[in-house]
Protein backbone atom coordinates (compact mmCIF):
# COMPACT_ATOMS: atom_id res chain seq x y z
CA UNK A 1 0.00 0.00 0.00
CA UNK A 2 1.58 2.91 -1.42
CA UNK A 3 -1.15 5.26 -1.15
CA UNK A 4 -2.41 8.05 -3.91
CA UNK A 5 0.09 9.01 -6.27
CA UNK A 6 -0.09 11.18 -9.14
CA UNK A 7 -0.37 8.57 -12.44
CA UNK A 8 3.64 9.66 -13.79
CA UNK A 9 4.82 8.82 -10.17
CA UNK A 10 3.07 5.74 -10.20
CA UNK A 11 4.51 4.77 -13.79
CA UNK A 12 8.02 5.64 -12.64
CA UNK A 13 7.86 3.34 -9.59
CA UNK A 14 6.69 0.82 -11.78
CA UNK A 15 9.44 1.13 -14.26
CA UNK A 16 12.03 1.42 -11.39
CA UNK A 17 10.69 -2.05 -10.13
CA UNK A 18 10.45 -3.75 -13.42
CA UNK A 19 6.89 -4.24 -13.42
CA UNK A 20 4.03 -2.84 -14.80
CA UNK A 21 1.39 -0.82 -13.41
CA UNK A 22 -2.30 -2.83 -13.98
CA UNK A 23 -5.53 -0.95 -13.69
CA UNK A 24 -7.65 -3.25 -11.17
CA UNK A 25 -10.85 -0.93 -10.16
CA UNK A 26 -10.87 1.74 -12.59
CA UNK A 27 -14.18 2.75 -11.54
CA UNK A 28 -13.01 3.48 -7.65
CA UNK A 29 -12.40 7.41 -6.78
CA UNK A 30 -9.72 7.80 -7.41
CA UNK A 31 -8.85 4.65 -9.82
CA UNK A 32 -7.17 1.46 -8.01
CA UNK A 33 -3.57 -0.31 -10.04
CA UNK A 34 -0.90 -2.54 -8.88
CA UNK A 35 2.52 -2.85 -9.32
CA UNK A 36 2.64 -6.68 -11.07
CA UNK A 37 4.33 -8.58 -13.55
CA UNK A 38 1.15 -8.11 -16.23
CA UNK A 39 1.82 -11.51 -18.01
CA UNK A 40 1.72 -13.44 -14.76
CA UNK A 41 -1.32 -12.08 -13.82
CA UNK A 42 -3.07 -12.56 -17.10
CA UNK A 43 -2.04 -16.15 -16.66
CA UNK A 44 -3.48 -16.01 -12.97
CA UNK A 45 -6.47 -15.22 -14.51
CA UNK A 46 -6.60 -17.70 -16.77
CA UNK A 47 -6.13 -20.22 -14.65
CA UNK A 48 -8.68 -19.50 -12.16
CA UNK A 49 -11.31 -19.51 -15.27
CA UNK A 50 -10.35 -22.50 -16.12
CA UNK A 51 -10.76 -23.78 -12.43
CA UNK A 52 -14.17 -21.96 -12.41
CA UNK A 53 -15.02 -23.99 -15.56
CA UNK A 54 -14.07 -27.25 -14.34
CA UNK A 55 -16.26 -27.03 -10.91
CA UNK A 56 -19.13 -26.02 -13.45
CA UNK A 57 -22.16 -28.45 -13.63
CA UNK A 58 -23.74 -28.41 -16.74
CA UNK A 59 -27.58 -28.97 -16.39
CA UNK A 60 -29.37 -31.26 -19.39
CA UNK A 61 -32.86 -31.47 -20.65
CA UNK A 62 -33.62 -35.18 -20.86
CA UNK A 63 -36.91 -35.98 -22.80
CA UNK A 64 -38.89 -39.00 -22.26
CA UNK A 65 -41.87 -39.89 -24.48
CA UNK A 66 -45.31 -41.67 -23.65
CA UNK A 67 -48.29 -42.30 -25.20
CA UNK A 68 -51.48 -41.51 -23.47
CA UNK A 69 -52.51 -45.52 -23.40
CA UNK A 70 -49.39 -46.46 -22.28
CA UNK A 71 -49.24 -49.94 -20.57
CA UNK A 72 -48.27 -50.12 -16.85
CA UNK A 73 -45.21 -51.81 -17.36
CA UNK A 74 -43.75 -49.73 -20.07
CA UNK A 75 -44.85 -46.40 -17.70
CA UNK A 76 -42.67 -47.99 -14.86
CA UNK A 77 -39.57 -48.31 -16.90
CA UNK A 78 -40.08 -44.58 -18.16
CA UNK A 79 -40.65 -43.59 -14.45
CA UNK A 80 -37.08 -45.40 -13.93
CA UNK A 81 -35.04 -43.56 -16.27
CA UNK A 82 -36.75 -40.48 -15.44
CA UNK A 83 -35.31 -40.69 -11.43
CA UNK A 84 -32.07 -41.72 -12.76
CA UNK A 85 -31.90 -38.64 -14.95
CA UNK A 86 -33.43 -36.52 -12.35
CA UNK A 87 -30.77 -38.19 -9.75
CA UNK A 88 -27.81 -37.43 -12.15
CA UNK A 89 -29.20 -33.47 -11.45
CA UNK A 90 -30.53 -33.28 -15.08
CA UNK A 91 -33.82 -31.73 -15.96
CA UNK A 92 -36.52 -33.88 -17.61
CA UNK A 93 -38.97 -33.31 -20.50
CA UNK A 94 -42.05 -35.41 -20.41
CA UNK A 95 -43.46 -35.44 -24.15
CA UNK A 96 -47.01 -36.98 -24.61
CA UNK A 97 -47.44 -37.33 -28.41
CA UNK A 98 -51.37 -37.89 -29.60
CA UNK A 99 -51.55 -40.17 -33.01
CA UNK A 100 -54.81 -39.87 -35.09
CA UNK A 101 -58.36 -39.97 -32.95
CA UNK A 102 -56.20 -39.39 -30.00
CA UNK A 103 -56.37 -35.65 -30.37
CA UNK A 104 -60.31 -36.10 -29.39
CA UNK A 105 -59.11 -37.43 -26.21
CA UNK A 106 -56.69 -35.44 -24.68
CA UNK A 107 -58.21 -35.96 -20.58
CA UNK A 108 -56.02 -39.00 -21.08
CA UNK A 109 -53.01 -37.26 -21.63
CA UNK A 110 -53.63 -34.90 -18.98
CA UNK A 111 -54.47 -38.10 -16.58
CA UNK A 112 -50.57 -39.55 -17.73
CA UNK A 113 -48.65 -36.27 -17.29
CA UNK A 114 -50.94 -35.55 -13.87
CA UNK A 115 -49.77 -39.46 -12.95
CA UNK A 116 -46.32 -38.68 -13.78
CA UNK A 117 -46.24 -35.33 -11.70
CA UNK A 118 -47.57 -37.21 -8.84
CA UNK A 119 -45.12 -40.15 -8.72
CA UNK A 120 -42.04 -37.94 -9.28
CA UNK A 121 -43.35 -35.23 -6.85
CA UNK A 122 -40.87 -36.31 -4.09
CA UNK A 123 -37.71 -35.87 -6.27
CA UNK A 124 -38.91 -32.99 -8.44
CA UNK A 125 -40.72 -29.78 -9.09
CA UNK A 126 -42.99 -28.70 -12.14
CA UNK A 127 -40.78 -26.35 -13.90
CA UNK A 128 -43.20 -26.00 -16.66
CA UNK A 129 -47.09 -27.47 -16.22
CA UNK A 130 -48.04 -29.70 -19.06
CA UNK A 131 -49.53 -27.40 -22.19
CA UNK A 132 -50.37 -28.38 -25.52
CA UNK A 133 -47.79 -27.74 -28.80
CA UNK A 134 -49.34 -29.23 -31.95
CA UNK A 135 -50.08 -32.72 -31.35
CA UNK A 136 -48.22 -33.33 -27.83
CA UNK A 137 -48.16 -32.15 -24.45
CA UNK A 138 -45.44 -31.27 -22.97
CA UNK A 139 -44.36 -31.22 -19.46
CA UNK A 140 -40.97 -30.10 -17.87
CA UNK A 141 -39.67 -31.63 -14.49
CA UNK A 142 -36.09 -30.05 -12.40
CA UNK A 143 -34.69 -32.03 -9.51
CA UNK A 144 -35.82 -30.19 -6.08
Amino acid sequence: MIGVLSARDAMRRAFEAGLDLVEISPNAEPPVCKLLDYGKFKYEQQKKKNEARKKQKIVEIKEIKVRPNIDENDYQVKLRAMKNFIGEGDKVKVTLRFRGREMAHQELGVKVLERVRVDMETDTKVEQMPRMENRQMVMVLAPR
